[in-house]
């Protein structure tokens, strides 16, 4: 009886962490370059009461055995990287990827960080910088006196300047890839830093070898569909309650057995 009782608690545990999840989803639902997560879970152990394919006589065997499962735990929680919907601001500092790739940011121990939030803004020295002032690598500064900015799909950069006509190329956008970018660690702040998981990152050209092209003017919205997360949050809440059935059940059964003898 005691059995049931931790395996209906391992599922309570396990869909309160689902719903955990969820939750964060829903509450970035309108976050710029915001990528989901999903829980996935997976079975405990087994106990073994009758073992399958042991014989029961000389001439024949168990074709099935006894085994009673343990509950449930979670496995891992995936970041689902598929693309978000698109909105157009105009914001010539704005920027959205088409396809595969991520920004690179330079974070201020030195590191690269990767983002696909392409929010960004001038700083005072006119570099394109992130809204927390991490600036975008290769560094591309912005004269004072740039009077329209243009970003091709190629990650070309030019400008207008006052008294010109011709534009100004002041830089490049190169993006990264990675082999598994589901297993790149979630830093907030719309930031990813690369594993073990994830392979090295591979930086070129937006529109080559494989990689997304880059829209001026729109950004990437969350990925997040607020009506399956919904969904996703009942299920999760429904399971939750039938697991706490289950332990109320145990009790009751558990009460009967020690009444017995009265």
């Amino acid at each position: 009886m005691l059995r049931a009782l931790w395996t209906a608690a391992s599922g309570m545990q396990s869909q309160q962490t689902n719903i955990d999840v969820v939750a964060n989803n829903l509450a970035n639902v309108n976050t710029t370059g915001f990528k989901k997560s999903r829980a996935d879970f997976q079975d405990l152990m087994y106990q073994n009461l009758k073992t399958t394919g042991s014989p029961s006589t000389n001439t024949t065997q168990v074709p099935t055995g006894i085994q009673i499962g343990l509950g449930t735990r979670l496995a891992a929680v995936t970041k689902l990287f598929t693309s978000g919907d698109f909105t157009q601001t105009g914001n010539d500092l704005d920027m959205a990827i088409e396809g595969d790739g991520f920004f690179q940011i330079q974070m201020p121990d030195g590191t690269t960080a990767y983002s696909r939030a392409g929010a960004f803004k001038k700083d005072s020295t006119g570099r394109i910088v992130t809204s927390d002032g991490y600036p975008l690598l290769p560094e591309i500064v912005i004269p004072t006196n740039a009077t329209k900015i243009s970003i091709g799909n190629d990650g070309t950069v030019s400008v207008t300047q006052a008294g010109q006509t011709a534009p100004t190329n002041v830089g490049n956008i190169q993006l990264a890839q990675f082999a598994n970018p589901a297993g790149l660690a979630a830093q907030g702040k719309n930031l990813f830093l690369q594993t073990d998981a994830s392979g090295n990152a591979t930086t070129g050209t937006p529109g080559q070898t494989g990689i997304g092209t880059i829209t001026q003017g729109f950004l990437e919205m969350s990925n997040v569909n607020v009506a399956s997360e919904m969904v996703n949050m009942i299920v999760g809440q429904r399971a939750y309650e039938i697991n706490s059935k289950a332990v109320q059940a145990s009790d009751e059964m558990l009460q009967t057995a020690n009444n017995m003898k009265r």
